[in-house]
Order: C-alpha cells, then sequence, then structure tokens
C-alpha cells in the first residue's frame, strides 16, 4: 500500500485516512491492553446511563451477533455488566463496572492526547471533525432525496443536520 493515497476518489481517501487513524488507536488502546472495538463499547457506556444492545452496535460499528460476543468477553473480564431496562424489562442496558470505569478512564486520557496530538499537526482547529459530520450527514441522505445540493463539486447536508450549529457550505 503507497503512504499516500493515489487516488482523489473520496471513499478511497476516507478509507485509508480511516485505517491509518484506527491502527493508530489500536497502538494506544494497546498500552491498556484494550482493543478498538471495547474501547467503542467503554466510550459509550461510560457517560453512566446506561445503553441497550441495539444503541451500542450502532456505536461501535459493530453486527449485534458480534458485539454479543464482545460483551460476553467484556462481562467475564468485569468490565460491564448488563441491567434489565427499568422501563422496559424486555431489555438489558450496559453500564461500566468499576473497573471498567477504571479502564474507560485511563483509555479516554490517552485517546484525547492522542487525538490532540494527531489534530494539531492538521492545524485545523477543530474543522476536520465539522466537516466529517456534515459530510456523514449528507451521505445518509438517499440521492433521489437528496435534490439539487448534491452534485459532483457540491455537497449540501439535509436541513435536519444542519441543526447542528455547523455552518452551511458557503456561510
Amino acid at each position: 500500500m503507497p503512504s499516500v493515497p493515489s487516488s482523489p476518489d473520496l471513499a478511497h481517501l476516507l478509507s485509508h485516512a480511516e485505517r491509518r487513524v484506527v491502527r493508530r488507536l489500536a497502538a494506544v488502546l494497546a498500552e491498556e491492553d484494550c482493543t478498538v472495538e471495547e474501547w467503542r463499547v467503554l466510550s459509550l457506556v461510560g457517560d453512566g446511563r446506561g445503553h441497550p444492545m441495539s444503541e451500542i452496535a450502532d456505536h461501535a460499528l459493530m453486527p449485534a451477533p458480534s458485539l454479543t460476543k464482545l460483551v460476553d468477553r467484556m462481562v467475564a473480564d468485569n468490565l460491564v455488566h448488563r441491567r434489565p431496562d427499568p422501563h422496559d424489562r424486555r431489555r438489558v442496558l450496559l453500564h461500566l463496572t468499576a473497573r471498567g470505569e477504571e479502564l474507560h478512564r485511563r483509555t479516554a486520557h490517552r485517546v484525547r492526547a492522542d487525538q490532540a496530538r494527531l489534530l494539531d499537526e492538521t492545524d485545523d482547529d477543530g474543522a476536520l471533525a465539522r466537516l466529517l459530520l456534515r459530510l456523514t450527514a449528507a451521505a445518509g441522505t438517499p440521492l433521489a432525496a437528496a435534490g439539487p445540493g448534491v452534485g459532483a463539486d457540491r455537497v449540501t447536508p439535509p436541513r435536519e443536520a444542519v441543526g447542528n450549529g455547523l455552518p452551511r457550505p458557503g456561510i
């Protein structure tokens, strides 16, 4: 694989960047004996509110059966525990254990520090993250419904994505 993407194709460029960033994240997490998938679970459940498995699967970018296996391992490692949802007994919510909270605290510190170093190298003052949020929202809009704002040279996020506090392109 070349060190710099050779294609101007947006999907290729994003995939190339994603692989490098995830590889870097994996190296940071390995210092705490944590995987990227475990980190994604910890980072969501770390808010202390408890989350259903379907929400965690979406956040962790994992199919439900794979997530169930991962969570089973995390339960066995005493990082998380399942609790019935008080509003819907058919669902379970995932929470961190004390050991999971400690791992989350340590890994979150390492991840934030590394991401700050990486973003400092881009000198974009957060513009990349804002642009990726807008791109994600725009890419989720079906082409037929996207209308004239989506073309070869211009992507306008759907109206509901603009309410996220980000400026519209060209404004």
